[in-house]
């Protein structure tokens, strides 16, 4: 691959999101969904690539794109989705793990139990109906959370680690649920939102006037109120520091990687040959990477020198480019191919959401449950923003604190689930011990995060109004 073919892939990519943004902008009903633009251009590029143009038109197999756009657009979700994640908690301050639990604390046990509890239904899923029925490999039991809470950028980040372990198909199944699970959770989202302003819960006036995902100024922004820095001085450009800032985060996470794979080779996986760090992919630990970042400059004479606003700019230009870029080269010939099995985890997948939100989101959140709830709902189908839009609609002037403590709790929750180290190691871990003994893991963590939510913050015998 050539200078310029990845010049070329570049390009393209620049293209087909302004044709994307001028789609949504001309269409009401997917500005009504809230569909972000990236996912327009996406999806338009798929219908113009060989899954869909190039199989109705036999003089061109590749569609419009072109063999080689196709082929860097392929390689860039991996590499890009490490800047997302590095670049997630740069430029927030880190408050302590237990000023965090005080401000969040019911939110992080519900969000926990919504993640925990995706892996139990896929699982069992996985175990009664698809691998019996369908042959399908287990390794399916783990789509619903990568799907679902992990979103589009995990799905895209983990195709190589599904290559790795035999289950190339993964990853675009893991696309397709991302898919379905942003426009269900909009859909499903609106409808509980109007649902709880018809029983009281609620009073979202103005809600009319939240803008959709493409808004990141005023949706991606949880808890922001750190100053703003020159970023280094006039001597370099203020990008260029922070671009600076995401590649050490990447570095610290590459070099934690390299740690854990010479470790694992020095002990467990000497004799009996168990890999589970080699197939990690390095995104989860760019997190940390960043995390680690973030902690020195908190501790440094300039403690302001990243712009919490420019970092997400790099971070939102990268999440669209990896949008982009892994919609247009889904398989929908795989998706086709398990179309059943498919719907199945479409359809378990939002019954445990819808069904926690109602059932348990009132009995563990013991003030302003739904308004606090909803966040945890619209990112467990698939985006944060879209949470971020449900809060505003529940909640339009914040009165409940539910963007800061939705802020807080995930510090507490993405570097585990949600696109995190166990979302990441989970398809290894499936490989190597198999569903069984995960399910039975991950059944203990969504009843332990339960009891906790429900005793510690909730209490029983609460009322769910």
């Amino acid at each position: 691959m050539t200078v310029q073919e990845v010049f070329a892939g570049l390009l393209a990519v620049g293209i087909a999101m302004l044709v994307g943004k001028a789609v949504r902008m001309r269409s009401g009903w997917l500005q009504r969904l809230y569909v972000p633009s990236s996912v327009v251009a996406g999806l338009l590029a798929l219908l113009a690539g060989p899954e869909v143009l190039g199989r109705w038109w036999g003089a061109r197999p590749d569609g419009l794109l072109g063999a080689t756009v196709l082929e860097v657009w392929s390689a860039m979700p991996a590499v890009l989705i490490n800047v997302v994640f590095a670049a997630l908690f740069l430029g927030k301050q880190i408050p302590s793990p237990r000023r965090i639990w005080e401000l969040a604390g019911p939110q992080v046990a519900f969000g926990q139990t919504l993640a925990w509890g995706q892996y139990v239904v896929g699982l069992t899923l996985a175990l009664v109906v698809l691998v019996p029925l369908f042959g399908m490999n287990p390794l399916v039991g783990t789509l619903i959370e990568i799907g679902f809470e992990g979103g589009h950028g995990t799905s895209a980040g983990l195709r190589g680690t599904f290559e790795d372990v035999g289950f190339e198909e993964g990853a675009d199944l893991a696309l397709g649920l991302a898919t379905i699970g942003l426009v269900a959770g909009v859909l499903i989202g609106t409808g509980l939102v109007a649902w709880a302003a018809h029983r009281g819960e609620i009073e979202p006036e103005g809600a009319d006037d939240a803008q959709g995902p493409d808004d990141r100024e005023r949706l991606a922004e949880l808890d922001e109120r750190e100053p703003r820095s020159e970023g280094g001085g006039a001597s370099i450009d203020p990008l260029s520091v922070h671009v600076g800032f995401v590649a050490l985060a990447v570095a610290v996470g590459w070099v934690l990687q390299r740690a854990l794979v010479v470790l694992e080779q020095a002990t467990w996986g000497a004799d009996d040959g168990l890999e589970l760090m080699t197939n990690i992919p390095l995104f989860p630990l760019a997190m940390l990477g960043g995390v680690a970042v973030q902690v020195v400059v908190d501790h440094s004479p300039r403690p302001d020198l990243i712009d919490r606003d420019l970092m997400n700019r790099i971070s939102g230009f990268s999440l669209d480019v990896v949008i982009v870029t892994a919609l247009a080269t889904l398989s929908l010939q795989v998706i086709g191919d398990a179309l059943v099995p498919f719907l199945l985890l479409a359809a378990a997948g939002i019954a445990w959401n819808v069904g926690a939100f109602l059932l348990l989101a009132p009995r563990m959140i013991p003030r302003d449950w739904f308004p606090r709830a909803s966040g945890d709902f619209g990112q467990s189908m698939g985006m944060t923003v879209t949470g971020l839009l449900l809060m505003r609609m529940a909640d339009p002037h914040n009165r409940s604190g539910a963007f800061e403590a939705f802020g807080y709790k995930q510090l507490l929750f993405e570097p585990v689930v949600g696109g995190g180290l166990f979302t990441a190691a989970s398809v290894p871990l499936v490989a190597a011990f198999g569903p069984g003994w995960i399910l039975a893991l991950c059944a203990v963590l969504t009843l332990g995060w339960a009891a906790l939510g429900l005793f510690l913050f909730g209490g029983p015998g609460r009322s769910a109004t």
